[in-house]
């Protein structure tokens, strides 16, 4: 939805732009709604929302990458608390699929192949992305009913013994947050809910870029807008660089508490090789 009207100044009443948000809002709505109806390429969905009933559930979405998939999903199953771990394959390869679906299974995950996502193609990632957490969240999630679950990006590990549905013990949801003008959201690439509290809400885990929110922040209106973040437990967030010698504006990684993210979607391309092999490098002791 676009933001309201009272939050354009002149210049933009003058230029229409209330009018183009809301058409363009709706256009992507209308491809979002198809997508969320369209079935699986793989043909186990009701089986694993039948697998996870009153358990704590880790999701993932995978974007053609198995490498660094396998380290996430090998770090989460060493130091995270959980249930299960679902990890829904938004890539446009079968053959990456294919790798991504064993790389999965040997590490006791249950791989989803989702629907051919409009947005993937259009490479536009945080749609993608944004679009794969409703599929989720309609067609595993809300049949499904586990106890709690949380989101994860595919490029974020651990490095320690860590139980995060643990804090949802006397919370609803928490997880790490982001500030846009008066508005914050939870990010999507690590979140968590506790079910029971929003499984009547109509939830939305896309952005709203219009109102300056990125993949999550579609939430605003129905979760977060009624909740002070700072009564959430806050991680700390540091960025350095991947590279040695090298410039955070180019390549860098994130320290998020304990966890380390690769942040590949802003990274300088002159970089990426060097900065995965940094990232290796950096996540070998760990990985041992």
């Amino acid at each position: 939805m676009p933001k309201p009207i009272s939050e354009y100044d002149l210049k933009n009443l003058i230029r229409l732009q209330p009018l183009v948000h809301a058409v363009k809002s709706f256009r992507y709505a209308r491809i979002d709604r198809k997508f969320l109806s369209s079935r699986a390429r793989s043909d186990n969905v009701e089986q694993i929302a039948g697998e996870i009933a009153g358990k704590n559930i880790l999701l993932t979405v995978a974007f053609e990458d198995p490498a660094i998939l396998e380290m996430h999903m090998t770090l989460c199953r060493k130091f995270v608390s959980f249930d299960k771990h679902i990890v829904a394959d938004n890539s446009l390869s079968a053959s990456t699929v294919e790798r991504n679906r064993q790389i999965v299974e040997a590490c006791g995950g249950l791989h989803i192949w989702l629907p051919e996502n409009p947005w993937a193609k259009k490479r536009n990632a945080s749609r993608s992305h944004g679009a794969a957490l409703n599929w989720l969240w309609r067609n595993v999630l809300m049949p499904g009913e586990p106890r709690a679950f949380g989101f994860l990006d595919h490029d974020l590990f651990p490095t320690m013994p860590d139980d995060p549905f643990g804090l949802l013990a006397d919370r609803d949801f928490f997880g790490d947050q982001r500030v846009a003008n008066t508005r914050w959201f939870l990010w999507a690439g690590y979140c968590f809910f506790k079910f029971e509290a929003v499984k009547d809400k109509n939830l939305d885990f896309g952005l709203d870029w219009f109102a300056g929110l990125d993949t999550g922040g579609a939430n605003w209106p129905v979760l977060y807008q009624h909740v002070d973040r700072h009564s959430l437990p806050q991680r700390p967030n540091v960025a350095f660089a991947a590279v040695e010698g090298g410039n955070t504006s180019k390549a860098y990684f994130e320290w998020r508490g304990s966890w380390i993210h690769e942040v590949g979607m802003a990274t300088d391309p002159s970089f990426r090789d060097a900065k995965r092999a940094a990232l290796v490098a950096l996540l070998k002791p760990f990985l041992a």
